[in-house]
């Protein structure tokens, strides 16, 4: 009877753990950004939230230097989701500037607009984006879709960052670090509202924070990448010591995932973000801009045809 009852529990045992396991058949990989930025902690709450919600699905958020690098590893299929710039993603889709090849990406959702920061201190002589001539600038770190935007933005005002400037690259944490540390004089980053880099730049004792405008360049920039680039203002009182509206330039960030994700995972993936979207904004508050309306037309990248259905039961047509 005694060997009944152990053959018993260990059947128990195995038919549970075999239960847990094809609960979390499918791994989630969701490539995201330095930690210093939104793109980490954003990914961090949709792994959480599709690890709690999709009962098949385990998810992981993982530090990367963003949106260049993140197209690559979603069609390399090294990551399952990534969190990217449009701009960068369509250079992805075509296979073209920094892109050798196509990559077979497909947009789950339209994100949050994404704003370009130009950071320095009071003190440093920059008042305008072409007071950067002289000066030690980071544009990004190197993969990343702030160092495309920001050589975007130099361009238009035309100033070339590899003569007109002594050039660092830095995400926006080791920036943030070196300006406070007087080894840097400006910064460029692309990202939500607030980033916490920033923030503790301007929360500095001893330094007053300065954002550079720059909307200026925003339409030469149409003018040659195309609708991607939109007029944006980071609000005064955004960051500590900043007392005034500041106009910039503004790209939206994409959720995409490889064409050949399944079409009932990217349809579970995007109901639940959307369904628990108060919980996604508890991590970040721009997680808050997640809605229908920026879907239509938000993306140059087609839409992933999981998604496609999601939308279409929500009254809205996606491509």
């Amino acid at each position: 009877m005694k060997r009944f009852v152990i053959f018993g529990i260990i059947a128990l045992f195995i038919l549970g753990s075999s239960t847990v396991w094809a609960q979390k058949s499918v791994r989630l990989s969701i490539a995201t950004g330095g930690t210093g930025g939104v793109y980490y902690p954003l990914g961090g709450g949709m792994a959480n939230i599709i690890s709690k919600y999709i009962p098949y699905a385990e998810a992981t958020a993982e530090v990367t230097t963003a949106s260049v690098d993140n197209c690559r590893l979603v069609g390399a299929g090294k990551a399952e989701l990534a969190l990217i710039m449009a701009d960068t993603g369509w250079d992805a889709f075509q296979g073209r500037a920094q892109f050798k090849e196509k990559v077979p990406l497909r947009t789950l959702a339209v994100l949050y607009p994404n704003n370009m920061h130009i950071v320095t201190i009071e003190g440093r002589g920059i008042d305008k984006v072409t007071d950067l001539k002289g000066k030690r600038v980071s544009t990004g770190a190197p993969g990343s879709g702030t160092e495309i935007m920001a050589l975007r933005v130099l361009e238009a005002f035309g100033m070339d960052p590899d003569k007109d400037m002594t050039r660092d690259k830095l995400g926006v944490s080791e920036s943030a670090g070196a300006l406070k540390d007087r080894k840097i004089d400006a910064f460029f980053w692309v990202g939500g509202l607030p980033t916490a880099a920033i923030t503790d730049v301007g929360a500095t004792p001893g330094l007053k924070i300065k954002l550079i405008g720059h909307v200026d360049a925003l339409s030469k920039m149409r003018e040659k990448y195309g609708p991607l680039y939109v007029r944006g203002t980071i609000p005064a009182k955004t960051y500590p010591g900043q007392d005034a509206d500041v106009p910039i330039t503004v790209v939206w960030n994409l959720l995409v995932c490889n064409e050949n994700m399944k079409g009932d995972v990217a349809y579970d993936i995007i109901r639940t973000l959307f369904e628990r979207k108060p919980e996604l904004v508890t991590v970040h508050k721009d997680a808050g801009w997640l809605a229908l309306e920026p879907q239509v037309g938000g993306s140059p990248i087609p839409f992933h045809p999981g998604a496609i259905r999601y939308f279409k039961e929500k009254g809205i047509t996606v491509k």
